[in-house]
């Protein structure tokens, strides 16, 4: 459910993506490309593209936000369990919230790689930012936002809607992670 894609992402933003990762200055350990922005905004679709181009791993922040008032606490859990490791050259273990007991459940392990894409609201925010080689901002109107995401995840995200977008202004807002990203991304035509 939480990793349905509903739609191809555009091609010229995936070269973006892999261009703006060749001009990067890549540490030890991976280069991590974070893909964030608001919910609906196609973040998903580019990480797996870009991730598809690449021949690397995606690490999904829905996995790890630890419910539906979680989203200023997965950037400790990114830093410390993903982030972290895989700068040393070290697997990612990290802990994966199931959604439908509301509750931490098991486990997943991600290989160290030249590259990993992590997305997901908050992939580079504060001190996930700076372990990124690449920052990538994904935006869209709040009306194709909105629509994308029932469209993906139906009726159980409906109610849940404002809580999340006011985390996601709380969040973004005081981390200015729209003006630190390296690559700015308009989904829907809108600019």
């Amino acid at each position: 459910m939480w990793f349905q894609v509903t739609g191809p992402a555009d091609p010229e933003h995936v070269a973006a993506v892999v261009a703006a990762l060749g001009r990067a200055r890549v540490r030890d350990g991976s280069a991590v490309v974070a893909v964030d922005g608001p919910s609906g905004s196609g973040k998903t679709t580019l990480a797996n593209a870009v991730a598809d181009a690449l021949g690397c791993p995606v690490v999904h922040l829905d996995e790890l936000y630890p419910g539906w008032d979680g989203l200023a606490a997965v950037v400790p859990l990114l830093v410390d369990q993903v982030l972290l490791p895989l700068s040393r050259g070290e697997d990612a273990r990290y802990r994966v919230w199931d959604w439908a007991h509301d509750r931490w459940g098991g486990e997943r392990t991600v290989a160290a790689a030249p590259v990993v894409v992590v997305e997901g609201c908050g992939a580079s925010v504060g001190a996930a930012g700076g372990l990124a080689a690449v920052r990538v901002w994904v935006e869209a109107s709040t009306d194709e936002r909105r629509r994308r995401g029932l469209a993906r995840d139906g009726e159980t995200y409906r109610p849940h809607w404002e809580r999340w977008a006011a985390q996601e202004r709380d969040l973004f807002g005081a981390d200015g992670t729209r003006e630190r990203a390296d690559l700015v991304l308009v989904t829907d035509g809108a600019r």
